[in-house]
């Protein structure tokens, strides 16, 4: 198994880096509508805030990798059966999906500090608080949190369209070469 991507397809890191991704995005969105709904005697009312940080913050981390990842290795080709507008799609998608973690992490953060105190990660790692002084940055930061979330979810849904579109309908290997790794030949 090739860990790097090649013509042909992805290599491994970059496939187990995507599926990272995908199940804690989708994990983090479901502990985030779960959390919401819980009132203050609840006994996951701190735990599960304090659980969507840490994770969130471990996340930050793995996108950097990520996108660091991408940027130092070639993509496979486009398969020739796309058309042009596909093509530009994906794109355009792939990029807001990035944007999109990105600014969600960036607002989750802002949430997380506006009272001035640190994010602790996993009770092992405190990330600093660097205040802006916002008036009722928590509410502001809150509400653009949910509705990227919201609109980052509908993306990815898009997204897996697509897959589902070209493997059942285009019968291509799209979805394959994300499914599993490039293998030495």
């Amino acid at each position: 198994m090739q860990i790097k991507n090649d013509k042909r397809g992805w290599g491994l890191l970059s496939i187990a880096l995507h599926w990272l991704v995908a199940l804690t995005v989708f994990g983090l969105f479901g502990l985030g509508l779960w959390m919401t709904g819980l009132d203050y005697y609840h006994a996951w009312y701190k735990q599960g805030p304090d659980l969507h940080r840490s994770i969130g913050a471990v996340l930050f981390a793995v996108l950097l990798v990520r996108v660091a990842w991408r940027a130092a290795n070639s993509n496979p080709e486009t398969l020739p059966n796309h058309r042009r507008w596909e093509v530009g799609l994906a794109h355009t998608v792939h990029l807001l999906l990035y944007l999109l973690l990105f600014a969600l992490v960036t607002s989750g953060y802002l949430i997380s500090t506006a009272d001035g105190r640190a994010i602790e990660v996993f009770g092992s790692l405190q990330i600093p608080a660097y205040p802006l002084g916002i008036e009722n940055q928590e509410d502001i930061a809150g509400a653009v949190h949910w509705y990227l979330a919201l609109t980052l979810m509908t993306l990815v849904g898009l997204h897996a369209a697509g897959a589902v579109k070209h493997h059942f309908i285009d019968r291509d290997e799209t979805l394959k070469r994300m499914l599993r790794p490039n293998t030495d030949n």
